[in-house]
């Protein structure tokens, strides 16, 4: 019967009539029986053959009679038949099945692999439990044979008796029997690892046990191979997670006597060492509190005793070497570094031991002499190194029986993962571990040598991780300590040359000093990497010189520079790699290792003062112009991002005594950048590099001292060609960004080719209608900057300037504030020039739209300064007339401040004047114009200060209105025209404040000390103020408003309150603890750097009082302060981290002592009071993934384990835990890897959860937003199984999880990939 001719649905007589031709004497004949088998096997329905008991002997007949067939495809096939056959057959033949097949016998040369093939195929293919789901009866059938016929023919004895109590009779001998009687491998062992693998979680403990006893047997008999230990040791790796406590103590005590034992052999000790390193992986938590006991034995084959044994042995054996002993000490490094990868807090204790081993061995090389005088063998390692024989003819060593190149390698990796385990600041790092790492440079094994460079560079990147969160800031000036103003935009709308210089790079970098040992350790190695580094350079292979970039590359970024004083020991032999080609490797070898040769001087470029880089200019930029024009896109493309750095080293400042080489220098990238922008040939994002490079250049190139550099006519032509492109849809994003760039270089009208700033402010003003928001917001920000410019916006005439408010317009809209402030600014800078051209019924009409909202921060402040310029001018009579028509039908507050902007900027101009607003609100009755009213009237009190005529006395009687309404915008309206007038208006308040209204005036006070300008004056009331603000704030409704006026006194004047926030933080009132809690959080996020000076030595105390306070909203609080702490302040807190950390840990773990039952009607509702509690320490815990200076500092075993617990907390905290996960899969890959069992688990249990029947609509969406959320973070973890970016290929547990997922949920499946593509 052929594939076309098995029918759609076959049935058991189908399958009956196949069964003669498998005693075929034509093989052909029998193998397409098999195939025609199986396929009706695999489409037949589920129980098509399920009655047919007798067809199903047959068939089991036929099996084992082709299983024993003379031709291997036969039995190939009626393999592959097993698995199929067993899900349609009923229960009952399963065990006759299982048995039948493990006893095949056939006299000849049959493969011995067969029967356990067969049985395997039969294993995989049943039903099995999965984690998390209730085992099904056909599981339960599947596990129970197994039991009854596999596992008693595995051992050789019956292990679970029946329990009717019947005897059965005796199983013949063990197929693992039998092997460790021959010796010969029967993929037995891998029938036991699928066992394990397949039905592990319903094995009982006296089958586990049995199975590693077998086990055991093979990896101690002498008759079995290698090949057959191996995968006995993988054998016990599968078991051992389904170890109780007793069998896994038993498994390390008999381990241990067994390595104790006089008669022990290295091949045992080796297995031993390889058994205890595989259980480290696969059981971490479990067998980790084991390496107290363990780890010595492990480390001695390492020791310094034995291996002054061997040399004594091999002395004796006239320099034989024992070869086994090297492999003993490779399985116990390897073992090593599976306890630090996998156990690390465990391993701590051995840290020094494991960094002596390490270290000794990384120099191992038995086969070199060692010389009696220490200085003597070093100078000869030296001299080895500078004249040694050109390593692009490195093959390896010589001696082929010589292994020892794999301990070296084994000892580099075992640094690499203590390195991880160990804080930056750890002496260790540089006093032993950098030294030893640096001396195996002259290391002759190439796989050795990239180890040891890479490890190097692992142990840079670590430290250096911690330290370039500081290093930006060094060149900026110290700020006064205290917040920036409430309106912080309005001062800052008009940027100076040097504000927005400063944001594209212009000021010229320095090597940020040693701050602490790991930066000291920095700078110690570093004279040694630049000369070991560059002889590599000079004379390796290119695989090591790749890796030597990347150490360089490494180490440039971590010290922000370092190459001062040897530059060109670097710079020379890096040029030499940029220029030269290696025909003995591929294109491709050699092309990334270009593509990293210019990675490295881009980061130089960055990094130094064109100072250094000056002598060596004139061999780089020929190499960076010939790369630039390479035909690979990717050498050519990281050309032009290496060239931007070199133009900003080029230009001034950074290079102010620009001399006629440097404009020669410039003049040669101008010619390839302009050549690669046109040319027709030329790659898309190339060319949009190129267009970015060339915005930089003509922008530092601008000024008298630019002109020096490039000519004039060279950079009209190059805004030109700027202009022509940015029409162009592929070049268009590029182009935007460059404008910006010379809009905030050029601070001259000379600096504009004529036309140039009309037509590009027009083109941007037109890309403000395109689909896409990226570019949409580049466009408006290269316009702003065009705009705040006084010398581009001078370019403009009235007519573009006219189409520009037009096109502007359409953004004064509320429902998209990240467009219309920047549209706010723009319009108030053409205000100040041309005002009657911004102040048109459509802007205004806008206006009005904007303040019928409520908004607050950087789109009020915007709104307030174009209002404000509007009055300036003189033309805001017909705004107000406007507003004023708004009146209360806008946001009273927003509709307040901007009239009373305007109504003091304005003057006499606008028609309407203060008095007018006195008396709207005397004589008013309804409350929303009273609010607008006193908006107004606080506004003008705040702008016209001192000169104001209103007083206290103006606002104090509306705290006794009717209206609350009335009465909190009194009170806000009173603080902010008190910061206009403090001396005036603050005693009133406090004298107030003792006879009641505490509220309101706390509201006010809040107001007025927002008011970075009334701080001085402040200051001789505060002491008054706290003792006022302290009593006031206790009461329930006053502690959020009391909490944030203490902060920002506590910004005010830190030596005198932040000892008092201290000592409040033990008071026995827990509501007073709670507004101090809630104060820090606005100390911490109001003040800048200048600031921690005072807050440093009370942070770290305050803190872990805070953390520590048994109130669960003071708790609450105390989370949410920390993590604004560790936002603001991550200088003053990470480097004290692990003291804190173990709070917001123990945090995330529920209380079930919180949780109470409420009633509710006849219905019954739990009520998680701790739940807040974990909300916030989650939300802390997701902080600390944010850089790599706190990511280096967790314990990540500990961090997983509680992200994968919160997997199946409340909805939001689900919510969380799937965005770091996200995260962690990138930034913890194998860590990811680890956990992707027990995540499958964890996402399983929350995918089958069904709502309710009766669930409301918020249920519903609440589920799917979960299950959407965990859908993705899967698809994200496959995807990284599948890229190999997690080790490991996925467990069988997370393959099965991702296929019940995909059957499950296939909408939601196919929807979050297509989010995926789309977000591509």
């Amino acid at each position: 019967m052929s594939q076309s001719a098995v029918p759609a649905n076959p049935s058991s007589h189908n399958v009956a009539s196949l069964l003669p031709k498998l005693q075929d004497a034509d093989s052909d004949i029998r193998y397409m029986t098999l195939n025609d088998l199986h396929a009706m096997l695999a489409i037949g329905s589920p129980t098509f053959m399920s009655h047919d008991y007798t067809t199903c002997a047959k068939v089991v007949d036929g099996l084992l009679h082709t299983l024993a067939d003379t031709h291997g495809d036969v039995q190939n096939m009626a393999i592959k038949c097993l698995g199929p056959f067993v899900n349609k057959a009923p229960e009952s033949i399963l065990c006759p099945t299982i048995e039948k097949v493990s006893n095949i016998r056939v006299e000849g040369n049959l493969d011995n692999s067969i029967p356990a093939l067969g049985v395997r195929a039969i294993v995989v293919a049943l039903p099995q439990p999965v984690p998390g789901v209730q085992r099904s009866q056909k599981v339960n059938e599947a596990y129970s044979a197994v039991s009854k016929a596999l596992i008693p023919r595995l051992v050789g004895k019956i292990i679970v008796p029946l329990s009717s109590g019947k005897q059965m009779p005796a199983p013949p001998k063990g197929m693992l029997q039998e092997d460790l009687e021959t010796g010969n491998d029967s993929s037995s062992l891998d029938l036991l690892t699928e066992v394990a693998r397949c039905f592990g979680p319903m094995l009982q403990d006296v089958e586990v046990q049995a199975l590693e006893q077998i086990t055991m047997e093979v990896l101690e008999s002498d008759k079995c191979g290698s090949v057959m230990k191996k995968k006995a040791v993988a054998a016990l790796s599968a078991l051992s997670p389904y170890f109780n406590d007793e069998l896994l103590a038993h498994h390390v005590t008999m381990t241990i006597e067994k390595l104790r034992s006089p008669h022990l052999t290295a091949q045992q000790r080796k297995l031993y060492i390889t058994v205890y390193g595989s259980l480290a992986k696969s059981i971490p938590q479990k067998f980790g509190p084991y390496l107290k006991t363990l780890a010595p034995f492990v480390l001695a084959p390492l020791s310094e005793s034995e291996l002054a044994q061997q040399q004594e042995a091999e002395i004796e054996a006239d320099g034989e070497r024992d070869v086994q002993l090297e492999e003993v000490r490779e399985a116990a490094l390897i073992a090593v570094e599976s306890f630090l990868d996998s156990c690390a807090p465990d391993m701590k204790m051995h840290a020094h031991d494991v960094l002596s081993c390490a270290t000794r061995f990384l120099k191992y090389e038995p086969n070199i002499a060692e010389d009696e005088d220490e200085d003597m063998a070093e100078e000869q390692e030296d001299d080895e190194f500078d004249f040694d024989e050109d390593f692009e003819e490195e093959t390896g060593f010589e001696d082929e029986d010589d292994v020892s190149w794999k301990v070296r390698r084994c000892s580099a990796r075992v640094i690499h993962a203590l390195i991880q385990t160990l804080d930056p600041n750890d002496p260790a790092l540089f006093d032993l571990i950098a030294p030893a790492l640096l001396s195996r440079f002259k290391e002759k094994e190439e796989s050795v040598r990239t180890e040891v460079i890479a490890t190097l560079a692992f142990l840079v990147t670590k430290v250096g991780s911690t330290t370039t969160n500081t290093g930006t800031e060094e060149h900026h000036e110290p700020l006064p300590p205290s917040r920036k103003r409430r309106r912080g935009l309005s001062e800052s709308l008009d940027i100076d040359a040097g504000g927005q210089q400063a944001m594209n790079g212009y000021a010229s970098p320095a090597t940020p000093p040693p701050v602490d040992s790991a930066t000291q350790g920095l700078a110690k190695i570093n004279p040694e990497v630049v000369k070991g580094a560059a002889k590599l350079l000079k004379s390796s292979t290119v695989a090591t010189k790749q890796v030597v970039l990347f150490l360089l590359k490494d180490m440039v970024s971590a010290q922000r520079g370092g190459l001062s004083g040897r530059a060109d020991f670097v710079i020379e032999p890096v040029v030499d790699t940029l220029t030269s080609t290696n025909t003995s490797v591929s294109n491709l070898a050699n092309n990334n290792l270009r593509i990293e040769a210019l990675a490295l001087l881009g980061v130089i470029a960055e990094t130094h003062a064109s100072t250094v880089l000056q002598p060596h200019l004139a061999k780089i930029v020929p190499a960076l112009v010939s790369s630039a024009k390479d035909r690979y896109a990717k050498v050519s493309g990281q050309a032009f991002a290496t060239i931007e750095c070199f133009v900003k080293a080029l230009t001034p400042p950074r290079s102010a005594a620009s001399k006629k080489e440097n404009a020669e220098h410039v003049a040669k990238i101008y010619g390839v950048v302009t050549e690669r922008i046109s040319a027709n040939d030329t790659d898309t994002e190339v060319r949009q590099k190129a267009v970015r490079t060339l915005g930089q250049l003509i922008g530092r190139t601008a000024g008298p001292t630019g002109e020096k550099l490039l000519s004039k006519d060279d950079r009209y032509e190059g805004q030109q060609v700027i202009a022509d492109r940015l029409r162009n849809e592929l070049t268009r994003l590029p182009c935007v960004r460059a404008v910006e760039a010379i809009a905030c270089y050029s601070q001259r009208k000379a600096d504009y080719k004529p036309d140039f700033v009309g037509n590009v402010a027009l083109e941007l003003g037109a890309q403000l209608r395109k689909v896409s928001r990226s570019l949409r917001g580049a466009s408006l920000s290269a316009l702003r900057a065009l705009t705040v410019n006084q010398a581009s916006r001078e370019c403009m005439d009235d007519t573009v300037v006219a189409q520009l408010v037009e096109m502007l317009v359409p953004l004064l809209r509320t429902d998209d504030l990240h467009m219309m402030s920047p549209a706010l600014t723009v319009l108030a800078a053409f205000a100040k020039e041309r005002p009657q051209l911004v102040a048109t019924p459509q802007v205004i009409e806008g206006i009005c739209s904007i303040v019928t909202s409520s908004i607050s921060g950087v789109a009020l402040d915007a709104l307030i300064h174009l209002v404000e310029a509007i009055g300036n001018a003189g033309t805001g009579a017909g705004l107000m007339q406007a507003l004023l028509n708004v009146g209360v039908h806008g946001d009273t507050d927003v509709t307040g401040q901007v009239i009373g902007t305007l109504l003091v900027s304005g003057g006499q101009n606008v028609g309407v004047t203060l008095d007018a607003f006195i008396k709207e609100l005397q004589s008013q009755s309804e409350e929303a114009k009273k609010c607008l009213a006193l908006s107004v009237l606080g506004e003008a009190g705040l702008r016209t200060g001192t000169n104001c005529p209103l007083t206290p006395e103006s606002f104090t009687p509306y705290f006794n209105d009717r209206s609350e309404k009335v009465q909190l915008a009194a009170a806000v309206a009173l603080g902010r025209a008190g910061a206009g007038d403090v001396k005036r208006y603050l005693p009133k308040i406090l004298e107030t404040m003792g006879q009641g209204k505490q509220y309101l005036l706390l509201h006010s006070v809040k107001e007025l000390l927002q008011h970075n300008s009334a701080e001085d004056d402040i200051k001789p009331y505060t002491a008054t103020l706290w003792n006022n603000i302290i009593s006031s704030g206790q009461a329930e409704d006053n502690k959020v408003v009391g909490a944030e006026c203490i902060g920002r006194l506590a910004t005010i004047d830190a030596e005198a309150y932040l000892p008092q926030l201290q000592a409040f933080l033990k008071n026995s009132n827990p509501a007073i603890r709670g507004m101090v809690i809630s104060a820090l959080r606005y100390v911490f996020s109001d003040t800048d750097s200048s600031y921690n000076a005072s807050l440093n030595p009370y942070i770290i105390p305050m803190l872990e009082t805070m953390m520590a306070d048994e109130d669960l909203e003071n708790k609450r609080l105390s989370l949410s302060t920390f993590n604004s702490a560790l936002h603001n302040k991550p200088d003053l807190v990470l480097p004290h981290l692990s003291s804190l950390l173990s709070y917001a840990m123990q945090a995330t773990v529920p209380r079930p002592e919180l949780i109470r039952e409420v009633s509710m009607g006849p219905f019954k509702h739990k009520v998680d009071d701790g739940l807040e509690i974990r909300k916030s320490a989650y939300e802390t815990m997701y902080a600390l993934l944010d850089s790599p200076a706190s990511r280096q500092r967790l314990d990540m075993v500990a961090y997983y384990d509680r992200i994968s617990d919160g997997i199946t907390d409340e909805h939001e905290i689900k919510m969380l835990c799937c965005l770091v996960l996200s995260k962690l899969l990138i930034i913890a890959p194998a860590e990811s890897g680890r956990h992707l069992d027990r995540l499958a688990t964890q996402f399983r249990a929350v995918l089958s959860i069904k709502p309710k029947e009766n669930a409301v609509k918020q249920e519903l969406e609440k589920f799917a937003e979960v299950n959407k959320a965990i859908i993705k973070v899967s698809l994200a973890f496959n995807k990284a199984i599948s890229t190999n970016e997690i080790a490991g290929g996925g467990g069988k547990t997370w393959k099965d999880y991702f296929e019940w997922m995909k059957k499950d949920h296939p909408v939601l499946v196919k929807q979050a990939q297509e989010d995926e593509a789309r977000d591509r």
